[in-house]
């Protein structure tokens, strides 16, 4: 991960993790009555009914504890009956700072698959599938099977299109995949030289794959939950070319099935050259890491965080799920920014911030598996649809926002 100085991303944590496991073992270990003194801002935030109850249900599927391990997911509670994933920061002392522990039985995967190798050969499949039925396009038989492979790579360019978001590749690669479809439309030269042929049940699911396909798109991304802000936001990025990686309706946005995040945009910045700037699996070698985040609204700061490491693309250790972040209530609602980089946070809990004024930076700390900004609004528990100012049409999944 990358160091708290500089922000360039380090291969490992061993030294940081490795004095959190020992505290964590140390006030696992111990008697209750001594955890205010081997964690008391834990014990403060928590409260010490809570924490006996966290640890009680620990012990219940680890069994009795014989120790704590860093792990690649995370830290190791390791027991006789079993094992828990932790995340613990400790201070300079050795007494526990922070301290989270996922409900029920850890179980490493069993294959890790490198992020980089995975894309590559996701997308690698996808074009030869799709070069797959293009080229079927020129072997039709018939005017009939003609249309059915036309109507199949069609649908797949829906998915291409809506689901995909080809904005985060090179613009090289984006330019052959759509040089792809005029290849398949070329093939229409054959036509006057083929046999019209006798429709059948594939043509008919071929048209309904595109009719439905194009349908369920257009309602995912105009899909509003008709909770509005009590005002449009500014937006919080300058200067760039952002694409939304995350946003609409179901299908389109993995935040939906959180109630308070149901109206989330996960952004990253793109170009010619996508999403990343150039190879590494470090999250400088992403083009929106570092980049300048301002107040998307007045308000004051009720939760702000700067001390979580950014996560090695790729991989999620556990942790806070929004890592180092900026919460604003504006009186009427909650706005909140999350995956900021460690050390840029400008603000902190109880200031009073304005609309246009720094923040931090976008960066890769929490639940997050590429440096990006996740943003959205919450009032009572329940996300709300995002507006900004002098931006206009829906916010969905693959669009391009220039600022």
């Amino acid at each position: 991960m990358r160091s708290r100085e500089d922000g360039v991303a380090e291969p490992t944590r061993t030294p940081e993790y490795a004095e959190a496991a020992r505290a964590l073992d140390r006030f696992l270990r111990a008697d209750p009555a001594r955890w205010p003194g081997l964690a008391p801002r834990v014990v403060d935030a928590v409260g010490d009914r809570r924490l006996h109850e966290i640890v009680a249900a620990t012990r219940e599927h680890v069994g009795d504890f014989t120790g704590v391990s860093d792990g690649p997911d995370g830290l190791v509670i390791e027991g006789t009956a079993g094992r828990a994933l932790a995340f613990a920061q400790a201070d300079a002392d050795g007494n526990l700072t922070h301290l989270r522990i996922a409900p029920g039985p850890y179980r490493p995967a069993r294959l890790r698959v490198p992020p980089g190798v995975r894309a590559a050969v996701g997308w690698a499949l996808w074009c030869a599938l799709l070069a797959v039925r293009i080229a079927a396009c020129w072997s039709a038989p018939s005017v009939t099977g003609w249309c059915e492979s036309v109507l199949i790579v069609g649908a797949a360019y829906l998915v291409l299109e809506g689901l995909l978001t080809p904005a985060r590749l090179p613009r090289w690669i984006r330019r052959t995949l759509e040089a792809g479809a005029l290849v398949a439309l070329a093939s229409a030269w054959r036509l006057p030289q083929l046999p019209v042929g006798q429709p059948d049940l594939k043509l008919a699911v071929s048209l309904a794959l595109v009719v439905g396909g194009a349908a369920y798109l257009m309602w995912a991304r105009r899909h509003r939950w008709g909770a509005p802000l009590s005002a449009p936001l500014h937006f919080p990025l300058r200067d760039g070319t952002w694409l939304i990686a995350q946003g609409g309706g179901r299908g389109l946005n993995h935040h939906v099935a959180q109630p308070e995040q149901r109206g989330a945009l996960d952004i990253v910045a793109t170009g010619a050259r996508g999403a990343g700037l150039r190879g590494g699996s470090t999250p400088d070698a992403y083009r929106i890491h570092g980049a300048k985040l301002y107040a998307p609204c007045d308000g004051h700061v009720v939760s702000a965080a700067d001390g979580y490491a950014d996560q090695i693309p790729g991989t999620i250790r556990y942790e806070p799920p929004y890592g180092n972040h900026v919460f604003i209530d504006t009186g009427s609602e909650v706005v909140k920014l999350a995956h900021l980089r460690p050390g840029s946070v400008t603000v902190s809990t109880g200031d009073r911030v304005h609309t246009g004024q720094p923040l931090g930076e976008v960066g890769n700390s929490g639940n997050t598996t590429e440096p990006h900004l996740h943003i959205h609004a919450e009032r009572d528990g329940l996300g709300l649809d995002l507006r900004f100012t002098g931006i206009t049409g829906t916010l969905h999944r693959g669009r391009t926002l220039r600022t």
